[in-house]
């Protein structure tokens, strides 16, 4: 059966509206993908144009043990970055669940204290933190530090493991809070009547958590495990500002390194051969979040 004319000029109205946009994506992220895919087959510098295509980026890539140290730093990162920020984010959202059913006041200040943290920009962030982690006696931390033990000298960002650790708590101060709203909007959404039910059946708190609320809630959970972890791989300003990637390459994650390849090193080839992966990376992340979404609509 084919389509009214009304329908077809609806749809090419729609069509009209949505070229610019198409035309802007196109400019903005297609074609940058594209040039950057080319390169990455290149032995391209900022100073001189590669001459044809070859695996040569690649093969050096993959087989640099600093790339292979920097993939692994980029693993820990990202793994105690969003096992933190994910529990943490689930644990005030219960808080704050409980406080809303309660009628407890103050939830709002308690919301807006952790959201503030989210606002900020990441290179802010970073400037805070640097500041907070500072060795000298003026740091904040330093000076807790040492009311504790007042022999103590730690070093936050001049030592390797430290600096890692320091980068991971920072990182997790900042993204708790948007897990924290993903959680907390399903725990908005929780059926009171199983609260009660189970209440009347004798369960416990503890149990109320994991024998209904975890298994009801974990869809969400996988969803903002997911959305965690591509914002988490392409974390870059805030360590920037907090550590520069050192000392050494303690802290270079892989986003941090495709800057600094690029900029500072001016090797656009390899440069693009990080950022190619890194895209993969987040492809198939993106690609796991969506199968698991077309399976829960089916």
């Amino acid at each position: 059966m084919s389509a009214s004319p009304g329908r077809v000029r609806e749809d090419r109205g729609l069509a009209l509206w949505l070229l610019p946009l198409a035309l802007l994506c196109i400019a903005v992220f297609v074609i940058p993908v594209f040039q950057i895919l080319r390169l990455s087959f290149s032995a391209s510098t900022l100073m001189k144009a590669g001459k044809g295509l070859s695996l040569e980026t690649y093969s050096r890539l993959f087989s640099s043990p600093d790339f292979l140290s920097i993939m692994l730093t980029t693993l820990i990162f990202v793994v105690a970055s969003v096992a933190l920020q994910v529990a943490l984010g689930f644990a005030i959202a219960l808080y704050l669940d409980h406080g809303r059913s309660q009628g407890y006041r103050g939830m709002l200040l308690v919301r807006t204290a952790v959201l503030a943290a989210w606002a900020i920009p990441g290179v802010v962030i970073g400037v805070v933190w640097k500041m907070l982690f500072s060795e000298l006696d003026s740091g904040l931390v330093m000076s807790l530090v040492r009311l504790v033990a007042p022999g103590a000298r730690p070093q936050f960002l001049s030592s390797p493991v430290p600096a890692l650790v320091s980068s991971i708590v920072a990182n997790v101060w900042r993204g708790t809070a948007y897990s924290m709203i993903l959680l907390y909007a399903g725990l908005m959404t929780f059926p009171r009547e199983l609260d009660e039910a189970a209440h009347l059946d004798g369960a416990g708190a503890l149990r109320l958590l994991f024998r209904i609320k975890l298994p009801i809630l974990a869809p969400l959970f996988l969803i903002c495990i997911l959305l965690v972890t591509v914002q988490t791989f392409n974390t870059f300003d805030m360590l920037m500002a907090l550590t520069g990637g050192g000392p050494g390459r303690s802290t270079e994650v892989l986003a941090l390194n495709i800057y600094k390849t690029i900029f500072t090193e001016f090797d656009l080839s390899r440069g693009g051969a990080a950022a190619m992966v890194l895209l993969l990376v987040n492809l198939g992340i993106t690609w796991v979040y969506f199968r698991f979404l077309k399976g829960r609509a089916e």
